[in-house]
């Protein structure tokens, strides 16, 4: 890491700190899989790919979809692909991200010209399926892999400009082919080296971010470029816990919650592109596990030493506390796990809850727990995160039913809830009973009463509900006045 780099990263510190809103992500945000197993040339298979997605807890998934040179909209058997994905993803209530990148760095679309088909694909596919609001542009061009140059002759970071000139012609056809259509930037991988004479000439995104805020100041742009910034936080290899910090060197993982808003604050804020209050996609965050003895004739190849694998417990472990981080931070929009299905090649990831042949790990359902405490509200305890529970299917005994000796509150809760329900002699307003109960969010309910003593003058029931975890208002419904016998 270069000395400008490290003092550049000690002068952010107190622009991170301002740069924070105080509230969390919370239970809104997206929750899904970067997976491409969904893509189908037939409506059956990709839905009963969509089904698992769905079985294992996720409802959004980014899919990618390439772009080569020449190509001004995606192909018919493309489309054809796309339209599948599509209806599978509305009958199984799974929200979709599209990727939109060229495969690798020989077909950079440096030029204008390359630049504007690239665009115009871009906007050709979501015209042609509306539905795929959420676009993605590019895949990881802080890396030689997908991008090149990444260096000027003079050593100056180039692949961030060429990225900006890619994203605003980009943006720009897509806002007219739909303004609701959100645009997200960036795509960015956890970590390169900054070394322009380096083997494998790659840019930290802490250097790619600075320099593609300096590219817009330096342009003159006066509208924005995107609509969200994405980045693919995993840990430096999987057996380390993504609760490590990178707070001496350039990497972003998902601790760097912070530097990463810091970073943004000090590349856009005051200009026409949002920066501190850009919404967050971790579009890609993926945990590998050890291939068990019985599944070893699905894989195909040789792992590498530096991914170092973890048990399926530690897998569930660190997706659970990923997912904790993720909740907890302000500006964060989604978290989509990198994959549901493991690639059959070792040289690739073994991160999914199912194995390559579908079958699932035993991560899988403390991973869909995981995805459920967290659309419940309850995954983590975050600061200045207050959760306001409201209720559905409410339905208090009516007074027939009451004094049959049916005494059941039954309803459901938007969020976990904790609940009560008392009862109240009218006359002397004295509780004679209560009963107290926890509930997952969108599961039936039954408070019962049943057995309980309540005398025979009139009563009334009251049920108060509030989210036990990050508790906001809490909410009280009445019954009418009933009578016990």
């Amino acid at each position: 890491m270069s000395r400008l780099l490290l003092t550049l990263l000690g002068s952010l510190a107190a622009a991170w700190a301002l740069a924070l809103p105080a509230h969390a992500a919370g239970p809104t945000m997206a929750l899904g899989a970067a997976e491409d197993i969904v893509r189908a040339n037939d409506l059956v298979t990709a839905k009963a790919k969509m089904a698992q997605l769905r079985l294992a807890g996720f409802t959004a998934v980014r899919v990618t979809s390439n772009w080569l040179p020449g190509l001004t909209a995606p192909t018919a058997n493309e489309l054809g692909v796309l339209r599948n994905l599509e209806a599978a993803a509305r009958l199984s209530g799974v929200k979709v991200y599209v990727s939109v990148y060229h495969p690798g760095s020989r077909t950079t679309p440096l030029e204008p010209s390359a630049q504007t088909e690239f665009a115009r694909y871009t906007a050709a596919l979501a015209a042609a399926i509306p539905s795929f609001d959420d676009i993605i542009v590019g895949n990881e061009p802080n890396l030689n892999r997908f991008w090149l140059p990444q260096f000027g002759l003079d050593g100056s970071n180039a692949s961030a400009p060429a990225y900006l000139q890619l994203l605003s012609r980009t943006y720009d056809a897509l806002k007219l082919a739909d303004p609701g259509i959100r645009v997200w930037g960036g795509a960015l991988a956890p970590r390169g080296s900054d070394r322009p004479e380096g083997i494998r000439p790659t840019s930290s995104p802490t250097a790619f971010i600075q320099a593609m805020g300096a590219a817009y100041r330096s342009g003159g742009r006066t509208t924005p470029v995107m609509d969200g910034f994405a980045i693919h936080p995993y840990p430096d290899n999987s057996s380390q816990s993504p609760d490590v910090p990178h707070p001496n060197s350039t990497s972003i993982g998902l601790a760097d919650y912070d530097k990463l808003v810091g970073l943004l604050a000090a590349a856009f804020d005051g200009t026409a592109q949002a920066g501190s209050t850009l919404p967050i996609l971790y579009d890609e965050f993926g945990i590998e596990s050890v291939v068990p003895e019985g599944k070893k004739a699905l894989y195909s190849g040789t792992e590498p030493t530096t991914t170092k694998p973890v048990d399926e417990s530690k897998q569930a472990a660190a997706y659970d506390l990923g997912l904790k981080l993720a909740f907890c931070q302000p500006n964060v929009a989604g978290m989509l796990l990198f994959h549901s299905h493991d690639e059959t090649a070792l040289l690739s990831w073994q991160s999914g809850v199912y194995y390559a042949d579908g079958t699932p790990k035993a991560s899988l359902t403390p991973v869909r727990d995981a995805l459920d405490r967290a659309r419940g509200g309850s995954i983590a305890r975050c600061d200045d995160l207050a959760l306001d529970v409201t209720l559905t299917k409410l339905r208090f005994p009516g007074a027939s039913e009451f004094l049959r000796g049916m005494r059941d509150v039954r309803f459901r809760c938007s969020l976990d809830c904790a609940w009560e329900v008392v009862v109240t002699r009218v006359a002397t307003q004295k509780q004679i009973a209560r009963v107290r109960g926890y509930g997952r969010w969108g599961r039936p309910i039954v408070a019962s009463l049943k057995g309980r003593g309540l005398g025979r003058t009139p009563v009334r029931l009251r049920l108060r509900v509030s989210q036990p975890v990050n508790p906001g208002v809490p909410l009280a419904r009445f019954s009418a006045i009933l009578r016990p016998a």
